[in-house]
């Protein structure tokens, strides 16, 4: 998980969870605030049960992390990686996760690659010690990029020689939805999980109101606007916060696209998206601002199973027909407003 590092502190800072309103009559509330998967993570459930289901979630949480570490020579993703092209047996959720990353990655042909792993390393993106590699090195990495490269036979997982996994782009995702079920199964109906900004609200707030959810403006301090969600999930990418600048004075952000191995640079500065599905959000996050704005609205509109609000360079936002009346630009904000709708 050492890649999504970055990506989780973009998060943290990109969205903010608007408090509730002090009120005696409401049910009992719990919060935690841990570690885990590189990133900082806040829960807080209302009900009887919360604290208990709280500390349910937080170990499944450091479970998952244990899975899936890229670095900790104990984890499957480690002994995965290390496997010498030999198929190796994983957990019931490394094979499901890594299931739905396939899914994802036919689904946006490439856009979201599991196997980018060497790129985001020679970038210096995992261990930040960043640098530009040579257009050679990056041809010669490229080689060992490729969703198709990758062979999941029930549990057992088995890579071409060269290739690496890497569940940065989906794996707190898929924790924050493993989360919210432990709350649910705990007969929490009203809670928040910010698990390093990537967002998951069950129901509503105590008092009934909807959570709302600042949205940072990519190009200056403070929020955008104010999303206000029930039940839903919301993560927002980002190139802007996570980045470094080269010896040629050029700046370089986080989110690389498979196709090319360099830094998106395609007019996009953020893209939020809202779904029931809080790992469908991490990975669409991910493959939209890959994709740009015209290629994210086209597959908007073949899927439906999604909203999401773009912030452009030139200081537009777009936003999906079914989050136009749940989003509000701040007034000092002077940008304009697109709605998108279906053709």
């Amino acid at each position: 998980m050492k890649r999504k590092t970055a990506i989780v502190l973009i998060f943290c800072v990109m969205l903010f969870i608007t408090a509730c309103s002090d009120n005696s009559s409401e049910p009992k509330k719990s919060s935690a605030d841990f570690f885990a998967m590189d990133t900082y993570m806040n829960i807080t459930a209302y009900g009887e049960n919360a604290k208990q289901a709280i500390s349910q979630a937080k170990k499944q949480i450091k479970h998952l992390d244990s899975l899936w570490s890229v670095t900790d020579e104990n984890s499957e993703i480690y002994a995965v990686n290390h496997s010498n092209g030999k198929p190796t047996e994983v957990s019931k959720e490394t094979a499901e996760l890594l299931t739905f990353s396939l899914k994802m990655s036919k689904r946006t042909k490439g856009a979201i690659d599991p196997t980018i792993y060497p790129i985001l390393n020679a970038w210096g993106f995992t261990t930040e010690k960043y640098r530009i590699p040579s257009q050679n090195e990056i041809k010669s990495l490229l080689k060992r990029v490729g969703y198709d490269k990758v062979r999941l036979i029930d549990n057992s997982i088995q890579l071409a020689s060269g290739i690496m996994l890497d569940f940065g782009a989906v794996g707190k995702g898929y924790a924050s939805e493993i989360s919210a079920e432990i709350l649910r199964n705990n007969g929490v109906s009203s809670a928040l999980l910010d698990l390093g900004g990537n967002i998951k609200t069950i129901g509503s707030k105590p008092d009934g109101s909807e959570w709302r959810l600042g949205v940072r403006n990519p190009k200056g301090k403070g929020n955008i606007g104010v999303l206000s969600v029930s039940d839903l999930a919301v993560v927002t990418s980002g190139n802007y916060e996570r980045y470094f600048t080269g010896k040629d004075g050029k700046t370089y952000g986080h989110i690389i696209d498979p196709a090319t191995g360099q830094p998106v640079e395609n007019g996009l500065l953020s893209v939020t998206i809202i779904a029931k599905d809080g790992k469908l959000c991490d990975a669409l996050s991910t493959s939209l601002f890959v994709m740009g704005l015209d290629k994210a609205i086209e597959h908007w509109r073949k899927y439906k199973d999604f909203d999401m609000i773009l912030i452009t360079d030139d200081e537009k936002i777009y936003l999906t027909n079914g989050v136009r009346d749940k989003f509000s630009v701040n007034k000092d904000n002077n940008v304009k407003v697109n709605v998108i709708n279906f053709k």
